[in-house]
């Protein structure tokens, strides 16, 4: 069995915030919106399902991170999962990236947006875009807890991970969430996955960290033998510790290892929770 960690020991990743919100996507009174606030100067960088049926979340995402990887925001809906929607599906992802951007003064594609749920069912955009506010008048670095129970669908337990390491004298966190119980297959599977850690990782080392890192959990996973259209793994770096780290700094082995590590913790709990 899986238990899901306390609040307090999700340890708060400088330059984070976290806030949920009720949109009544597909079901009333449940938080089913999460809206994650970045720093500026964060970078992120992801993988995706493997499906040759990809949902219009992923292909957005895919393009906002095709660039230098410089996020400020990541948005996650759960109920439906905007796949298999043609290009309707595409301009409600598009849409949602806009009202965000426009909510939190950045560009659009500095937002990533992430859906789960009930595949060939619209997304009621205008549903999910009136609850954004609620959900950044939530937003607080502690809310790590409770954006894990917002991203849910079939999950019967939240689930979360974090870790603090020594490095340089300095205190660096890393501290995830997942999503995750059935259609679980590698090479990603139905699940999202987001790590952050306030150390600063270069654009093109974080890309290797995030394919390592699923390739070492999320990828070695199965409960059903199926996999699905929106699968997301994010790993986000905020730099906000005041810590660059690249790939011949003597930090970097353990901060590595510290990343890897929550991704396979996260990946364990989606195991222990499947259908």
């Amino acid at each position: 069995n899986y238990a899901t960690p306390a609040p307090e020991a999700l340890f708060p990743v400088a330059g984070v915030r976290l806030g949920t919100a009720e949109a009544g996507i597909r079901k009333k009174d449940r938080r089913d919106l999460t809206l994650v606030e970045l720093a500026p100067g964060s970078r992120a960088a992801g993988v995706f399902t493997q499906n040759r049926c990809c949902a219009a979340p992923v292909t957005v995402c895919r393009e906002h991170l095709a660039g230098d990887g410089s996020l400020r925001a990541l948005v996650i809906n759960t109920g439906i999962a905007n796949a298999a929607t043609g290009e309707q599906g595409m301009v409600a992802a598009r849409a949602t990236c806009d009202a965000v951007a426009g909510l939190l003064g950045c560009a659009p594609r500095e937002v990533l947006p992430f859906s789960t749920g009930v595949i060939l069912e619209h997304l009621p955009v205008d549903k999910l875009i009136a609850g954004l506010p609620a959900a950044k008048a939530d937003l607080a670095a502690d809310h790590w807890h409770a954006a894990a129970q917002a991203i849910m669908t079939t999950d019967t337990v939240a689930k979360a991970a974090s870790r603090r390491i020594e490095l340089g004298g300095k205190t660096i966190t890393v501290t995830g969430i997942s999503k995750g119980a059935g259609m679980i297959r590698p090479n990603m599977a139905t699940m999202l996955g987001f790590v952050a850690t306030d150390a600063g990782i270069a654009a093109g080392l974080l890309a290797q960290l995030a394919k390592d890192a699923a390739d070492q959990s999320f990828n070695c996973i199965t409960v059903d033998g199926d996999t699905s259209t929106n699968d997301s793994f994010v790993v986000i770096a905020t730099g906000a510790a005041r810590l660059e780290v690249d790939a011949a700094s003597p930090h970097w082995p353990a901060l590595r290892a510290a990343v890897i590590a929550v991704a396979q913790e996260l990946a364990q709990a989606i195991v222990r929770d499947g259908e």
